[in-house]
């Protein structure tokens, strides 16, 4: 382990996050509310941490994938407890390990809250935009910021680069790390003013319109409201839901149609997959609602926009609602769930175990079929128009088990907690690892996470992290091995 060169990334991220926290501090002072202490003293401890720590110089400077993981996972940790102090600090939060699970939520872009819809209504509005902006900051990742805006002299970077990237696979884009994480960014930053745009023209203001783009491009959910987006107009429905949706597509599709490759885009099999769930979601659930819940909307076009909210909701792993869909039949909640562990596109901002993990889980599956059938047959899984190689496809197989095993080891932690059910633990557990925030039950969308106890909170933030670093870097801290040098 190259402990110099892994401090040193988490220095310059330190001083990144240092330098974005003085956002919320100027929102603070713009409209007048006393608070600033609350981010100067952690951007104090970030600077103070983050400068020498920074200043690292090591003979070797040399990287692996075992650094790459480490560095990854240490820096979401060590960003959630500074993220965290502005919180406890003001007495917004006066717990810490709730201020921890709230902010380790923001940054994965889970939406997860502890908060009750009366202290979300009164939270101040510089840490309302800081709830919110951990979103942002998270969505595409901070580290994709900082790999960005420094020179990378060292190529070992590319393995933090494709641990914590949500973004295109390395070298898709472009053979230079530095100018990918720009155009990652650049196509981030222009969707996210669009929906800033197109939410003004829906009569919010300014600051309302930002913090929603804010959550919806980073697919994280927290509202600004308690009631999510229920008390928002048909129009501003319907323009978050046609963002999330956008926002849980591969980015590489913006990048073809960007450079004019069209018809590229349309050949991306896991987009035209996933459009084609989301259709598909979309229609079945507004069907079941217009005939088994017709009580609940006065018509079919009224059920197919809250069906379309919310399967874009989910699917995209924002989690934000329009309606307590827990109220729904049991099928349409059943669709919604399966969505949830689906997740969005493998290249985009959203969680979940990804539509291209479903698509080669589902081909493998289909060939070792094919092959107990015609033993002697060499069957091939093709993904994308190229043949898959057994390494990739042992990857996701082995991703599929170990995520198998943390849901089941979850749902059993979380059952030791009289909070909730087992049926709500279970939900919980999804909602976290895949990223989406609200669950069902005691977890539902009108509810929150707030009666589970200090160990239930703290297992679940880890959950989160798990889910956004897609397991293997999490996973890394606890293997012995990964801590030797050399």
């Amino acid at each position: 382990m190259n402990y110099k060169v892994v401090l040193s990334i988490i220095g310059k991220t330190l001083i990144i996050v240092a330098v974005l926290m003085l956002l919320p501090m100027v929102v603070g002072i713009i409209y007048q509310e006393n608070n600033y202490l609350s981010f100067v003293i952690p951007i104090a401890i970030a600077l103070a941490g983050g400068i020498p720590l920074s200043c690292l110089k090591s003979k070797d400077n040399s990287m692996y994938a075992k650094e790459g993981f480490v560095t990854v996972s240490l820096a979401w940790i060590v960003l959630s407890i500074i993220g965290a102090l502005p919180f406890t600090i003001a007495g917004e939060i006066p717990n810490f390990i709730d201020a921890f699970f709230e902010t380790v939520s923001g940054f994965t872009t889970t939406g997860a809250s502890i908060l009750t819809s009366g202290q979300v209504d009164n939270m101040s509005r510089a840490h309302m935009f800081w709830r919110l902006f951990t979103h942002w900051i998270g969505g595409m990742g901070i580290l994709v910021f900082v790999l960005a805006i420094m020179p990378a002299n060292n190529a070992g970077v590319m393995h933090v680069f494709r641990t914590e990237s949500p973004g295109p696979s390395v070298g898709k884009l472009s053979s230079k790390l530095r100018f990918t994480a720009r155009i990652l960014y650049g196509i981030y930053m222009a969707l996210t003013a669009l929906t800033t745009i197109f939410l003004l023209f829906g009569g919010l203001p300014f600051y309302d319109s930002l913090l929603l783009a804010f959550s919806t491009a980073g697919t994280g959910g927290f509202g600004i409201v308690g009631t999510s987006a229920m008390r928002y107009s048909s129009y501003i429905q319907v323009v978050l839901a046609v963002f999330m949706f956008l926002f849980s597509i591969n980015f590489n599709a913006y990048f073809l149609i960007l450079i004019g490759s069209f018809r590229k885009v349309f050949a991306i099999e896991e987009v035209r997959a996933f459009c084609i769930l989301v259709v598909v979601a979309t229609l079945a659930i507004a069907i079941d609602l217009t005939v088994q819940a017709s009580n609940l909307f006065a018509h079919f076009g009224e059920a197919l926009k809250h069906s379309f909210f919310q399967v874009t909701s989910i699917s995209s792993t924002t989690g934000l609602t329009s309606y307590d869909f827990d109220k729904w039949p049991s099928f349409s909640k059943a669709i919604l769930m399966i969505l949830t562990i689906i997740g969005a596109c493998g290249g985009s901002t959203g969680g979940g175990i990804k539509m291209s993990r479903i698509l080669i889980l589902g081909k493998s599956s289909a060939s070792e079929f094919k092959s107990l059938i015609h033993p002697r047959a060499v069957v091939s899984i093709h993904y994308e128009g190229v043949a898959l190689d057994q390494k990739t496809e042992r990857n996701v197989r082995t991703f599929f088990i170990i995520w198998v095993v943390a849901v089941a080891l979850s749902t059993l932690l979380l059952s030791l907690d009289p909070f909730a059910d087992l049926f709500s633990d279970f939900s919980a557990t999804l909602a976290c690892i895949g990223n989406v925030g609200p669950g069902f039950g005691a977890v539902g969308p009108t509810c929150d996470y707030s009666g589970y106890s200090a160990f239930s909170k703290i297992w679940l933030s880890f959950i989160m992290l798990t889910g956004r670093l897609e397991i293997f870097p999490m996973l890394m801290l606890f293997v012995p091995r990964t801590w030797r040098k050399g």
